[in-house]
C-alpha cells in the first residue's frame, strides 16, 4: 500500500533537528514520524508530506526529498507553500489552499502515481486532505491531536475579546478546517476514548461528526520507541549523557546531588502545571528530605538563572517557578537543564532510574500522555495527572501501572510521589508494571498496525452512495482572498450560536 501522511508544519529531517525548539514541533511530529517508520518497516511505501522551508535558521528543511537513515520505503517530501521561510502554523492556512495542495497534486501527477490513501494530522493537514479528496477521491483518516475548541475554552474567549485573540491564533480558519476534516474523513482516529467523547463532542463540532457513531471513530494509541526508550538500551552518547546530567545536578544541588530525583520532562507551558508540581514538592517535607526536583527544559542550559534563550511563554513559566523556589527556600533542591535529543533523554531516564527516581507529569489535562510511557519504558515509575489519557493507559479496572493524581491538589500530588519514592517495594512494583504495560500495548508497531488495519478496511469497502452529510466548503478554502475571507461573526456563530 502507498500511504501519504499530510503534516505541513515542517520539522522532519534525518537528524530530528530542533524537535523541542518551537511550539509547532515536538510530540505531534514524533507521532507522525514513528507511525510512518513502523509502516515502512512492514514493507509499505510511505510519504511524509510536509512543507519545504528555505530559511538560514532551519537549514535542514530545505531539500525537496529526504530519507531517514536505514529506513527503506519512506520518503520525506517537502512541498513548497507560500514564502520560503519558516512560518508558524497559524500563518499556513492560505498557503495550504493556494499553493501546497496544488503542488502536492502536481508532484504525484509528475511521478505517475498517487497514494492509495492519506492520513491527515492536525487541522492544517486535515484541510489539505479534504481538498485533495475532492479532486482525486483519495480517502483519508483524520487525527486531530488537539482541537481548536479546547484551546479557545482555555483562552476564555468572549465575543468582545475574540477578534484580538484571533489576530494571533486565527481560530476562524482552524475551527472550520477541523470541522471539514472530521466531516470529510473516512475515519477519525483518536488516541483515547476520552479524546473522542470529550474533544469531538464540543458544541463547536456539532453537525460535523456524530461522536456516538462508532463507524466514524477508532482509538489507535500512540507508542513508545523501544529502540530508544528502554531500560536496557544504550545510546552512542550514554556515558557522556550521564556525565552531563551529573555535572548539572552538582551545579544546582551541591551536597544533595546524589539523592533520587522527581523528574519532569515537558515543555515549559502553563498547562503542563510545573507550578503545581513545585508547590507539591514545597508542601511535603518528606519529599524534600528524600529527593530533589529536576526540570528538563528544552534547549535551555541553566534556565533557573538565565532564561535569555527562552520564548515569551517559557519565560513566564520560569518566572513563576523562580518565585515558588524563592518563597519556599527551595534553592539547592531544584535543578533545571537541557539534555538534548530523545536518545539523550532516554539515557537520562536510565541514569536517574538507577538511583530510585520517579517521573512526574502533573499537567492540568493531558490528551494522551506519551512522555510518561517513554519514561516507564526506560525504567522509571510514573506519577501522572488523572485528567486525560493517562487514566486509560496507566489504569485498567483496578489494575494500576502508574500512580494517578489530581493536578490541582498539591497534597494529592505529594501523596502520589511519596507513595513511590518512600517505599522501595512500591517503587519496584510500578517500575516493573509500567515497563511491561508499555511493551505490551504502547509501541509504534502496534500504532502502525492500528492505522494499517483501518486503511485496509477503507480501501476494501465497496463503493458507497454519495454522502449526504458533507459540509459546504467555505469560499476562502477554495480561493483565498479578501472578498472570500471568513469573518469573526461566522466564528462567533459557530462557537456561541450552537450552544443549547
Amino acid at each position: 500500500m502507498h500511504i501519504g501522511f499530510l503534516n505541513p508544519q515542517g520539522n522532519f529531517d534525518p537528524g530530528d533537528s530542533y524537535l523541542t525548539e518551537h511550539p509547532d514541533f515536538g510530540g505531534q511530529l514524533v507521532y507522525v514520524k514513528q507511525v510512518a517508520v513502523a509502516m515502512a518497516e512492514r514493507g509499505h511505501k510511505v510519504d511524509i508530506i510536509t512543507r519545504q522551508i528555505i530559511d538560514p535558521c532551519w537549514p535542514e528543511f530545505a531539500g525537496s526529498v529526504d530519507h531517514y537513515p536505514g529506513v527503506r520505503h519512506l520518503r520525506i517530501l517537502r512541498i513548497p507553500a507560500g514564502p520560503p521561510e519558516f512560518l508558524r502554523k497559524e500563518l499556513l492556512w492560505q498557503h495550504i489552499v493556494k499553493d501546497w495542495v496544488g503542488n502536492i497534486l502536481q508532484f504525484y501527477q509528475d511521478s505517475g502515481s498517487f497514494p492509495a490513501a492519506m492520513t491527515a494530522h492536525y487541522g492544517d493537514g486535515g484541510l489539505a486532505a479534504v481538498l485533495i479528496n475532492l479532486q482525486t477521491g483519495i480517502p483519508f483518516t483524520f487525527t486531530g491531536h488537539s482541537l481548536g475548541a479546547q484551546k479557545m475554552d482555555k483562552l476564555e474567549v468572549t465575543p468582545e475579546n475574540l477578534a484580538e485573540i484571533d489576530d494571533y491564533y486565527l481560530f476562524r480558519y482552524r475551527i472550520l478546517a477541523e470541522r471539514l476534516s472530521m466531516n470529510y474523513s473516512a475515519l477519525n482516529i483518536t488516541s483515547t476514548k476520552q479524546e473522542r467523547f470529550k474533544q469531538y463532542s464540543h458544541r463547536v463540532y456539532r453537525g460535523a461528526v456524530d461522536v456516538n457513531d462508532d463507524s466514524r471513530f477508532v482509538v489507535v494509541p500512540p507508542g513508545s520507541n523501544l529502540a530508544i526508550f528502554s531500560a536496557s538500551a544504550y545510546s552512542d552518547n550514554e556515558l557522556a549523557t550521564y556525565a552531563h546530567v551529573e555535572d548539572c545536578l552538582r551545579r544546582d544541588l551541591h551536597k544533595r546531588a546524589n539523592l533520587p530525583v522527581i523528574i519532569a520532562a515537558s515543555r515549559l507551558d502553563p498547562k503542563k502545571n510545573h507550578i503545581g508540581l513545585l508547590q507539591a514538592f514545597a508542601y511535603s517535607q518528606e519529599l524534600q528530605d528524600r529527593a530533589n526536583l529536576v526540570l528538563i527544559a528544552g534547549g535551555l542550559v541553566d534556565p533557573l538563572k538565565d532564561d535569555s534563550g527562552a520564548g515569551s511563554t517559557e519565560k513566564e513559566v520560569l518566572t513563576a517557578i523562580r518565585e515558588v523556589v524563592e518563597e519556599n527556600n527551595l534553592w539547592g533542591k531544584v535543578s533545571a537543564f537541557s539534555v538534548g535529543p530523545q536518545a539523550a533523554l532516554a539515557a537520562t531516564y536510565r541514569y536517574l532510574a538507577a538511583r530510585g527516581s520517579v517521573f512526574a507529569l502533573t499537567a492540568l489535562y493531558e490528551p494522551f500522555g506519551l512522555a510518561p510511557l517513554e519514561a516507564a519504558a526506560a525504567g522509571l515509575p510514573v506519577v501522572v495527572t488523572q485528567n486525560g489519557g493517562p487514566s486509560e493507559s496507566l489504569r485498567e479496572g483496578d489494575e494500576e501501572y502508574g500512580v494517578l493524581v489530581n493536578p490541582e491538589d498539591r497534597a494529592d500530588i505529594a501523596r502520589g510521589l511519596e507513595r513511590v519514592l518512600c517505599d522501595r517495594l512500591e517503587w519496584h512494583k510500578f517500575a516493573i508494571r509500567g515497563h511491561e504495560r508499555v511493551k505490551k500495548h504502547y509501541t509504534w508497531s502496534r500504532a502502525a498496525e492500528g492505522y494499517l488495519t483501518q486503511l485496509e478496511k477503507i480501501l476494501a469497502s465497496p463503493t458507497q452512495a454519495p454522502r449526504t452529510d458533507l459540509l459546504p466548503i467555505p469560499a476562502y478554502f477554495q480561493n483565498p482572498g479578501a472578498e472570500n475571507d471568513i469573518s469573526i461573526d461566522e466564528l462567533i456563530g459557530i462557537y456561541w450560536g450552537q450552544d443549547t
